[in-house]
Protein backbone atom coordinates (compact mmCIF):
# COMPACT_ATOMS: atom_id res chain seq x y z
CA UNK A 1 0.00 0.00 0.00
CA UNK A 2 1.29 3.19 -0.58
CA UNK A 3 2.18 5.57 1.52
CA UNK A 4 1.83 9.46 1.54
CA UNK A 5 4.72 11.69 2.38
CA UNK A 6 4.23 13.92 5.40
CA UNK A 7 4.69 17.70 4.96
CA UNK A 8 7.87 17.66 7.41
CA UNK A 9 9.39 14.65 4.51
CA UNK A 10 8.22 17.14 1.66
CA UNK A 11 9.78 20.03 3.37
CA UNK A 12 13.46 17.52 4.29
CA UNK A 13 13.78 16.50 0.71
CA UNK A 14 13.32 19.29 -1.95
CA UNK A 15 16.41 20.45 0.09
CA UNK A 16 18.09 17.27 0.56
CA UNK A 17 17.52 15.95 -2.90
CA UNK A 18 19.81 18.32 -5.14
CA UNK A 19 23.16 17.47 -3.12
CA UNK A 20 21.57 13.87 -3.36
CA UNK A 21 21.43 13.53 -7.10
CA UNK A 22 24.96 14.86 -7.08
CA UNK A 23 25.82 11.95 -5.07
CA UNK A 24 27.64 13.83 -2.01
CA UNK A 25 24.91 12.77 0.63
CA UNK A 26 22.10 10.88 1.08
CA UNK A 27 20.90 7.13 -0.18
CA UNK A 28 21.61 5.41 -3.30
CA UNK A 29 18.13 5.83 -4.85
CA UNK A 30 18.04 9.77 -5.29
CA UNK A 31 15.09 9.35 -7.74
CA UNK A 32 13.00 8.17 -4.64
CA UNK A 33 14.06 11.18 -2.68
CA UNK A 34 12.90 13.27 -5.50
CA UNK A 35 9.52 11.60 -5.67
CA UNK A 36 9.08 12.38 -2.38
CA UNK A 37 9.88 15.86 -2.70
CA UNK A 38 7.47 15.85 -5.33
CA UNK A 39 4.86 14.64 -3.22
CA UNK A 40 4.47 11.37 -5.37
CA UNK A 41 5.33 9.19 -2.85
CA UNK A 42 6.64 8.48 1.13
CA UNK A 43 8.62 6.74 2.36
CA UNK A 44 11.66 9.58 3.73
CA UNK A 45 11.55 8.29 7.13
CA UNK A 46 13.40 5.17 5.63
CA UNK A 47 15.71 7.26 3.97
CA UNK A 48 16.72 10.42 6.30
CA UNK A 49 19.16 8.31 8.01
CA UNK A 50 21.20 8.36 5.15
CA UNK A 51 21.44 11.80 5.10
CA UNK A 52 24.19 11.61 8.57
CA UNK A 53 25.09 14.98 8.51
CA UNK A 54 21.35 16.57 8.56
CA UNK A 55 19.98 14.49 10.98
CA UNK A 56 22.46 15.15 13.61
CA UNK A 57 21.23 18.73 13.43
CA UNK A 58 17.50 17.78 13.23
CA UNK A 59 17.73 15.67 16.47
CA UNK A 60 19.89 18.31 18.36
CA UNK A 61 16.82 20.63 17.45
CA UNK A 62 14.08 18.69 17.69
CA UNK A 63 15.34 17.28 21.20
CA UNK A 64 15.72 21.16 22.33
CA UNK A 65 12.02 22.11 20.67
CA UNK A 66 10.30 18.72 22.46
CA UNK A 67 9.41 18.03 18.53
CA UNK A 68 9.74 15.27 16.24
CA UNK A 69 13.19 15.09 13.77
CA UNK A 70 11.24 15.70 11.00
CA UNK A 71 8.13 17.98 12.11
CA UNK A 72 8.18 20.82 9.03
CA UNK A 73 9.02 23.42 12.09
CA UNK A 74 12.36 21.62 12.63
CA UNK A 75 13.41 21.02 8.94
CA UNK A 76 12.51 24.83 8.68
CA UNK A 77 14.94 25.66 11.29
CA UNK A 78 17.51 23.39 9.74
CA UNK A 79 17.46 24.00 6.32
CA UNK A 80 16.31 28.01 6.76
CA UNK A 81 16.10 28.90 10.25
CA UNK A 82 13.76 30.14 12.32
CA UNK A 83 13.24 30.70 16.33
CA UNK A 84 13.67 27.23 17.09
CA UNK A 85 17.55 27.32 16.53
CA UNK A 86 17.42 30.10 19.34
CA UNK A 87 16.02 26.87 21.92
CA UNK A 88 19.82 25.12 21.38
CA UNK A 89 22.18 25.86 23.76
CA UNK A 90 25.67 26.61 21.87
CA UNK A 91 27.35 25.27 24.68
CA UNK A 92 26.28 21.74 24.48
CA UNK A 93 25.59 21.88 20.80
CA UNK A 94 29.48 22.79 20.31
CA UNK A 95 30.13 20.09 22.44
CA UNK A 96 27.71 17.31 20.39
CA UNK A 97 28.71 18.34 16.95
CA UNK A 98 32.56 17.73 17.75
CA UNK A 99 31.99 14.11 18.94
CA UNK A 100 29.13 13.93 16.29
CA UNK A 101 32.08 15.13 13.13
CA UNK A 102 35.27 13.98 15.08
CA UNK A 103 36.30 12.67 11.72
CA UNK A 104 35.45 15.07 9.40
CA UNK A 105 38.64 16.16 8.09
CA UNK A 106 39.65 19.51 7.32
CA UNK A 107 36.65 21.07 9.86
CA UNK A 108 37.25 24.16 11.68
CA UNK A 109 36.98 23.53 15.21
CA UNK A 110 38.98 26.83 15.75
CA UNK A 111 35.54 28.49 15.76
CA UNK A 112 34.52 26.45 18.65
CA UNK A 113 37.66 26.55 20.47
CA UNK A 114 37.71 30.22 20.31
CA UNK A 115 34.80 30.58 22.03
CA UNK A 116 32.32 31.69 18.90
CA UNK A 117 28.82 30.35 19.63
CA UNK A 118 27.70 27.12 17.54
CA UNK A 119 24.25 27.59 15.76
CA UNK A 120 22.24 24.59 14.68
CA UNK A 121 21.76 25.66 11.18
CA UNK A 122 23.28 24.54 7.72
CA UNK A 123 25.43 27.14 7.41
CA UNK A 124 27.51 25.96 10.35
CA UNK A 125 27.95 22.46 8.88
CA UNK A 126 29.01 24.48 5.28
CA UNK A 127 30.85 26.83 6.62
CA UNK A 128 32.52 25.21 9.55
CA UNK A 129 32.13 21.43 9.42
CA UNK A 130 33.06 20.73 5.88
CA UNK A 131 36.64 21.12 4.80
CA UNK A 132 36.12 24.07 1.92
CA UNK A 133 36.92 27.02 3.68
CA UNK A 134 40.30 25.70 4.26
CA UNK A 135 41.08 25.16 0.34
CA UNK A 136 39.64 28.88 -0.25
CA UNK A 137 43.58 30.04 -0.16
CA UNK A 138 45.31 27.39 -2.44
CA UNK A 139 46.76 28.67 -5.70
CA UNK A 140 47.79 31.51 -7.15
CA UNK A 141 44.28 33.37 -7.93
CA UNK A 142 43.94 33.78 -4.20
CA UNK A 143 40.84 36.36 -4.40
CA UNK A 144 38.97 34.29 -7.04
CA UNK A 145 38.73 31.51 -4.53
CA UNK A 146 38.58 28.79 -7.05
CA UNK A 147 36.36 25.68 -6.99
CA UNK A 148 36.34 25.95 -3.53
CA UNK A 149 34.54 28.86 -3.48
CA UNK A 150 32.28 27.60 -6.30
CA UNK A 151 31.10 24.89 -3.59
CA UNK A 152 30.66 26.68 -0.78
CA UNK A 153 28.06 29.18 -2.82
CA UNK A 154 26.31 25.76 -4.19
CA UNK A 155 26.30 24.21 -1.04
CA UNK A 156 25.04 26.98 1.63
CA UNK A 157 21.14 27.91 0.91
CA UNK A 158 20.58 31.01 -0.50
CA UNK A 159 18.16 32.89 -1.66
CA UNK A 160 16.88 34.48 -4.61
CA UNK A 161 14.09 36.13 -7.02
CA UNK A 162 13.03 34.00 -9.65
CA UNK A 163 12.82 36.58 -12.91
CA UNK A 164 11.59 34.28 -15.64
CA UNK A 165 10.33 30.51 -15.84
CA UNK A 166 11.58 28.59 -18.87
CA UNK A 167 10.29 25.01 -19.09
CA UNK A 168 12.04 22.85 -16.03
CA UNK A 169 14.54 26.03 -15.52
CA UNK A 170 14.34 29.51 -14.11
CA UNK A 171 15.99 32.62 -13.91
CA UNK A 172 16.78 33.86 -10.78
CA UNK A 173 18.72 36.92 -9.06
CA UNK A 174 20.61 36.13 -6.07
CA UNK A 175 23.60 37.27 -4.14
CA UNK A 176 26.93 35.25 -5.17
CA UNK A 177 29.33 34.05 -1.97
CA UNK A 178 32.50 36.17 -2.70
CA UNK A 179 36.08 36.10 -1.40
CA UNK A 180 38.54 39.08 -0.70
CA UNK A 181 41.66 36.81 -0.41
CA UNK A 182 40.82 36.72 3.50
CA UNK A 183 37.30 37.03 4.08
CA UNK A 184 33.84 35.27 2.52
CA UNK A 185 31.37 38.16 1.99
CA UNK A 186 28.09 38.84 -0.26
CA UNK A 187 28.32 40.42 -3.75
CA UNK A 188 26.04 42.33 -5.94
CA UNK A 189 22.92 40.29 -7.17
CA UNK A 190 23.81 38.51 -10.53
CA UNK A 191 21.54 36.07 -12.58
CA UNK A 192 21.77 32.48 -12.66
CA UNK A 193 19.67 29.96 -13.92
CA UNK A 194 18.40 27.11 -11.68
CA UNK A 195 16.03 23.83 -12.43
CA UNK A 196 12.90 23.52 -10.79
CA UNK A 197 11.74 20.46 -12.06
CA UNK A 198 12.82 16.94 -14.16
CA UNK A 199 11.02 15.67 -16.42
CA UNK A 200 8.25 16.15 -14.98
CA UNK A 201 8.56 15.96 -11.42
CA UNK A 202 9.53 19.00 -9.45
CA UNK A 203 10.56 19.95 -5.81
CA UNK A 204 7.61 22.34 -5.67
CA UNK A 205 4.51 23.67 -7.38
CA UNK A 206 4.79 25.66 -9.90
CA UNK A 207 6.35 29.17 -9.71
CA UNK A 208 6.23 32.32 -11.35
CA UNK A 209 8.26 35.76 -11.98
CA UNK A 210 8.48 37.60 -8.89
CA UNK A 211 8.47 34.30 -6.26
CA UNK A 212 11.00 34.42 -3.80
CA UNK A 213 12.54 31.24 -3.31
CA UNK A 214 15.57 29.49 -1.50
CA UNK A 215 17.94 27.23 -3.43
CA UNK A 216 20.26 24.63 -2.64
CA UNK A 217 23.14 23.72 -5.68
CA UNK A 218 21.49 24.22 -8.89
CA UNK A 219 17.55 23.61 -7.65
CA UNK A 220 14.91 25.79 -6.70
CA UNK A 221 13.70 24.23 -3.08
CA UNK A 222 11.08 25.74 -1.73
CA UNK A 223 8.85 29.50 -1.76
CA UNK A 224 9.99 31.38 0.53
CA UNK A 225 7.88 34.05 2.90
CA UNK A 226 9.81 37.51 3.61
CA UNK A 227 10.02 36.31 6.87
CA UNK A 228 11.66 33.23 6.14
CA UNK A 229 14.14 35.81 3.41
CA UNK A 230 15.06 37.52 6.08
CA UNK A 231 15.88 34.85 8.34
CA UNK A 232 17.67 32.84 6.23
CA UNK A 233 19.62 36.48 4.93
CA UNK A 234 20.11 36.50 9.31
CA UNK A 235 21.27 33.37 9.75
CA UNK A 236 23.91 33.16 6.63
CA UNK A 237 25.55 36.77 7.48
CA UNK A 238 25.97 35.65 11.25
CA UNK A 239 27.54 32.20 10.16
CA UNK A 240 29.97 34.12 7.79
CA UNK A 241 30.55 36.81 10.39
CA UNK A 242 31.92 33.95 12.70
CA UNK A 243 33.69 32.03 9.98
CA UNK A 244 35.98 35.41 9.10
CA UNK A 245 36.20 35.96 12.83
CA UNK A 246 37.82 32.67 13.64
CA UNK A 247 41.40 33.05 12.28
CA UNK A 248 41.28 35.40 9.52
CA UNK A 249 39.95 32.97 7.23
CA UNK A 250 42.79 29.87 7.37
CA UNK A 251 45.03 30.15 4.13
CA UNK A 252 46.73 26.87 2.91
Amino acid sequence: MATTATAGEVLFARYAYPPNELGYCGPADADAVLDVAAAAAGGMIERVQAFDGAVAYLEVIAAAAALPPLDPRVVEAYWVGNELLDRVDPAQFAKDIRVRFAGETGANWEVLAGGLPAVAHHSFQVFTVYPWVGLLGRGATNTAGGPALHILDRCRIRDGTVLAVEGDEVVVRSRPLTWSGRELGLGEPVEERARWAQAGRSLLAAVVPGDMVSLHWDWVCDRLTPEQRDELQRRTTDQLALTNAAAPVRQA
